[in-house]
């Protein structure tokens, strides 16, 4: 299966938190799982991180690769879908998730209620 993290379940699996449900856990370390980190999720930490609204380590590649998640870039594909996307969620970094998610058929894995409302979350 594959499917892609949300910004929040990124950081929080990076600092190990027990914010994340052990349901989200176990799709992250299943081996036969394809887990992908976004674009999206690191544009939105870096531009948190400059608005002084989050304070997270930087997160490259490497760290990426380390954690056996896969890189999965923005393409027209996923910006096109957001014009189909209803409007349960106002957040610009979860709707492009929400859309990438469609697209690539991989659920988003997160712990956001408001995400639940599209029917995209494993």
């Amino acid at each position: 299966m594959r499917y892609i993290l949300d910004t929040h379940v990124l950081l929080w699996w990076l600092n190990g938190s027990e914010n994340l449900s052990l349901k989200i856990q176990e799709k992250i370390t299943n081996p036969d799982n394809i887990v992908y980190v976004s674009a999206v999720n690191i544009w939105e930490i870096e531009i948190k991180k400059s608005l002084g609204k989050l304070e997270a380590p930087a997160i490259d590649e490497k760290i990426i690769r380390d954690c056996n998640f896969e890189e999965l870039p923005v393409n027209i594909k996923h910006i096109m879908a957001l014009k189909d996307l209803p409007n349960h969620h106002n957040d610009p970094f979860d709707r492009l998730l929400i859309c990438q998610s469609i697209v690539e058929k991989a659920p988003l894995l997160s712990e956001d209620k408001l995400i639940e409302k599209y029917k995209i979350t494993a």
